[in-house]
């Protein structure tokens, strides 16, 4: 019997997660994409805190209309690097979630980098 996306995506997920956990000096971001928008958190495990999050819901994005989904994952990318540096976050452990390392995920990390965070 055939596998769904969604199975596939989550036992991807499962095998991630056992190798990547974030600290308090270097977080785990996690990104999550939906049909419409783009997420990406930053995570501390050991403390099972939520130390930043970014979506292509936030005012600075969702004022821009007629851009592409990829173009909205460079924005959170840019936006994710400058609010962690106000967070005094530099350095962090990229999770893609399961999703493929290509399109929007890709755009995202790309992006981030760009802006000074390290992975």
């Amino acid at each position: 019997m055939a596998i769904t996306k969604q199975e596939r995506r989550t036992r991807i997920k499962k095998r991630i997660r056992k190798v990547i956990t974030g600290t308090k000096e270097k977080p785990r971001l996690s990104v999550f994409r939906s049909n419409r928008h783009i997420y990406a958190q930053f995570i501390n495990d050991d403390e099972g805190r939520t130390l930043l999050s970014v979506s292509s819901l936030n005012k600075e994005i969702a004022v821009k209309k007629n851009i592409t989904k990829t173009e909205q994952a460079k924005l959170v990318g840019k936006l994710t690097a400058e609010k962690s540096k106000a967070a005094r976050i530099t350095s962090v452990v990229f999770d893609r979630n399961g999703y493929l390392y290509h399109g929007r995920v890709k755009a995202l990390a790309d992006s981030a980098r760009e802006s000074g965070l390290k992975f």
